[in-house]
């Protein structure tokens, strides 16, 4: 028999399962969404944006590396620990991972720094005994252990069922973070039962570059156990202290980014034979002290781990009820939550609940007048797209946090704003300068908390003012150290060349365009008229980089040489992109999709092009994985392509591309969504898609429609509620007939930005039929953004 409390906990998570789990937003999340597929989502515990995500760390046997990125691979059912910290659908080889805690049933003989291949302190599983939900995840592990973690927003609990007659020990792995570590500490005090420590890491994408080889955050811990402990160690490298109550050391990250085999340190403590033990963990990266603060102030002791599971699942219903849908089959409405569940996880909290948070300077700051939290974690080059406009629309003043939160980066970064932050690191990350349409976005979208003139005239001189880091080559091509790669060029040629500083010259520059568009944006917002007109004429640069004669079926967007010459070209080159070919970018321009469209030969040349785009040479769909002249719609650069159709007058090809791509490449499986889910980006993708509309352009709010997939959907946006009503939606009833906004026909693919700002009513009517005459004028298109009229873009080696 366990102890009674093992009992307690078993029938308050009946009671719960039973009373609590109705059918409910959080109810239809699954967390195991994406762990397969190259998805990269973690199934643990945590709330929305939540600083503390507890969640395993899979292993496929080589204890320097992560099963996947985000600590968990459905396929590998080994688990070496439980970290209390995550980041969600991110490539490279991991990051954070912070301090897990495994319960062993063996005794500790020997280091577990030195367990290389994982074989002596890890335990299998079987996804038979496992359970995961919002804000809860639950697993029994093949040596016996019952494992249970919920989580608040710096704090987590966590259950740990020991069997009988075993051992009973639980590793506090301090410096294993996913990637390694500089520094650790760990301390054990046996007379308050308590377990507190630290760990410096950063290392994200380190294998890569030499650039990002390096620290940059300290998480601090603080542990308090409700049993006692029956006996102690320690570790540090090989050596190993039976009874020792302290450690430090961390694991190095190597001459290649990954640490070395047998380096680390950490401590256990050991409790009686068959105990079962909570602790509650609560963290900060700021301070010791703070980490006591955090847990005092959201788990203080007496709190039960099913208490911390409901109030997760009510932080979870409450977030996720910011859309209510009705209608649709299970898996649909299960895809649906959890893809938004996945975009609410992402930025982070990253302040205590004392304001405190360190910086990129690596000082204590205080959260500024108005801000109710500082962000972390910022996948800039991703989200940008489409994610940070769906948050935003949904919490207006998180966004407006967000918004905060980076000019306080770039403030504390000698002004620049990086590209993909983690925690108080800049890792200059992919490509572009996307802090600029990350800001467009949100305040677009409501986000007006924060402080725009000063954000603005930030973002104004880093577009204006060469640094040194932006003519440096170090980190490239991947983690190029410049906030703007090569802004000389850009001042000069009015594009980035074939050679640059740049991770690619011509898909540099089509970012730079959409950045200096989303710049034009911020400054009509504030009233800088000249640098409106400034900066819409630079976002016409991409015409600098189309040559007409590229190919002789027709012109391309491609690298050009700093002459003016155009080298040797084929549409299937990823040479001058970033993760696609000059097939995928030639579609990324997404503010002036007319312009672009006039380049290609007209409306008929570009719909001709965008058939064989998304279609192989037999007529089928090619959406993903159909090679490298179509559609890869597993990955940011093609994800606003399928919404094209609505400017070439055809827009009941965008319901069925958008419909097919929502039907099959989506799912309520493992695998279920199409790649790296990059902090949430592609989720919100699905998300928008299944309501059937699309922030199209980077910095503005009008909306590209496709089809509701639900029949009822309710938007509490930012400016009032959005209701969409297409009572016939269903599998084959996909197609506009017609569509009324607040009572009007409305015959555009498009929604002006005044449903985002004053919200209103869509009814669609749809049909198993295509309706080619819906949306189908020329003036029935949405809006494109040329450069101002006189105002030519074309370099002096143009001619």
């Amino acid at each position: 028999m366990r102890p009674p409390l093992r009992l307690a906990t078993l029938v308050a998570s009946a009671l719960f399962s039973v009373a609590a789990i109705a059918q409910s937003p959080a109810s239809s999340v699954n967390p195991l969404i994406g762990s397969s597929n190259g998805g990269n989502t973690f199934p643990g515990a945590m709330l929305p944006f939540g600083m503390l995500a507890w969640s395993p760390e899979n292993t496929r046997g080589k204890h320097n590396r992560t099963a996947a990125p985000g600590g968990y691979l459905h396929s590998a059912t080994r688990i070496r620990g439980f970290s209390l910290t995550h980041l969600s659908g991110t490539g490279c080889a991991g990051a954070s991972g912070d301090v897990p805690f495994m319960p062993i049933t063996a005794a500790i003989g020997t280091s577990p720094s030195a367990d290389d291949d994982d074989s002596r302190y890890a335990s299998d599983f079987s996804h038979a005994d496992e359970h995961a939900e919002a804000g809860y995840y639950q697993v029994k592990l093949a040596n016996g252990t019952d494992v249970q973690l919920s989580a608040a927003m710096h704090s987590g609990i966590a259950g740990f069922a020991f069997p009988a007659g075993k051992p009973a020990n639980l590793l506090v792995r301090s410096s294993d973070s996913e990637v390694g570590s500089s520094a650790a500490d760990v301390h054990v005090d046996r007379a308050n039962r308590s377990v507190t420590g630290s760990v410096t890491s950063g290392n994200f994408c380190g294998y890569l570059a030499k650039a990002d080889q390096r620290s940059y955050y300290t998480l601090y811990f603080v542990a308090q156990f409700d049993q006692p402990f029956t006996h102690t160690g320690s570790w540090h490298d090989a050596d190993v202290q039976p009874g020792g109550t302290a450690a430090s050391g961390g694991t190095s990250y190597a001459d290649k980014g990954f640490p070395p085999l047998g380096k680390g340190s950490g401590a256990w403590v050991g409790f009686a034979d068959g105990s079962s033990v909570h602790v509650r963990v609560g963290i900060s990266y700021v301070s010791l002290a703070n980490a006591h603060a955090n847990l005092k102030a959201e788990i203080p002791a007496g709190t039960t781990l099913a208490q911390v599971r409901q109030r997760a699942h009510d932080r979870w219903d409450k977030a996720l009820g910011g859309i209510a849908i009705e209608g649709g089959s299970v898996d649909q409405r299960t895809t649906f939550y959890t893809a938004l569940y996945h975009v609410l996880m992402h930025p982070n909290v990253y302040s205590d609940v004392n304001g405190e948070y360190r910086g990129f300077d690596q000082q204590t700051h205080c959260l500024a007048p108005g801000q109710h939290a500082q962000y972390a974690n910022f996948s800039g080059w991703d989200i940008y797209r489409s994610h940070l406009q769906l948050v935003t629309w949904l919490q207006p003043q998180t966004g407006s946090d967000i918004a905060q939160s980076l000019y306080h980066q770039a403030q504390q970064n000698h002004g620049e704003w990086d590209r993909w932050t983690h925690n108080s690191g800049g890792t200059h990350v992919m490509s572009g300068d996307p802090a600029v349409p990350a800001l467009a976005d949100i305040v677009a979208f409501g986000g007006h908390g924060f402080d725009l003139r000063g954000a603005y005239d930030s973002l104004r001189t880093a577009a204006t003012v060469v640094t040194a880091n932006d003519l440096s080559d170090d980190g490239c091509n991947v983690e190029c150290v410049g906030q703007r790669p090569s802004l000389d060029q850009w001042l000069k040629l009015h594009y980035i060349a074939s050679k640059s500083h740049a991770w690619g010259g011509a898909g540099e520059t089509l970012e730079d365009a959409s950045a200096d568009f989303a710049l034009s944006e911020l400054a009509r917002r504030v009233g800088d008229h000249a640098g409106q007109q400034r900066f819409l004429t630079r976002a016409g640069y991409w015409r600098n980089l189309f040559n007409p004669k590229a190919t002789p079926k027709g012109g391309y967007i491609q690298n050009r040489n700093a002459d003016g010459s155009w080298p040797a070209f084929t549409p299937d080159t990823d040479d001058g992109f970033v993760e696609a070919s000059a097939a995928v970018y030639l579609w990324m321009v997404p503010f002036d999709v007319h312009g672009l469209f006039d380049t290609l030969g007209g409306r008929d040349k570009a719909t001709a092009r965008l058939d064989a785009f998304f279609h192989d040479k037999n007529g089928h769909w090619a959406l993903t994985k159909a090679g490298l002249l179509h559609a890869e719609l597993d990955n940011e650069p093609s994800v606003a392509t399928p919404w094209l159709y609505d400017y070439a007058g055809q827009p009941w090809k965008t319901q069925k591309a958008v419909r097919i791509v929502v039907d099959t490449i989506w799912k309520n499986a493992p695998d279920g969504i199409p790649g790296n889910d990059d902090l949430g980006e592609m989720s919100s993708w699905y998300v928008w898609a299944a309501l059937g509309m699309y922030p199209e352009i980077p910095g503005r709010a009008e909306l590209l429609l496709g089809s509701p997939l639900f029949p009822h959907a309710v938007v509490h946006g930012s400016g009032g509620d959005v209701t969409i009503e297409a009572p016939g939606a269903s599998a084959r009833a996909l197609f506009v007939q017609s569509l009324s906004v607040d009572g009007k026909p409305h015959d555009q693919p498009w929604l002006t930005p005044a449903l985002v700002v004053h919200g209103g009513t869509l009814h669609y009517t749809l049909g198993a039929t295509p309706n080619p005459a819906w949306g189908a004028g020329a003036a029935a298109s949405p809006p494109s953004f040329p450069p101002p009229a006189g105002r030519p873009v074309r370099t002096r080696h143009d001619g």
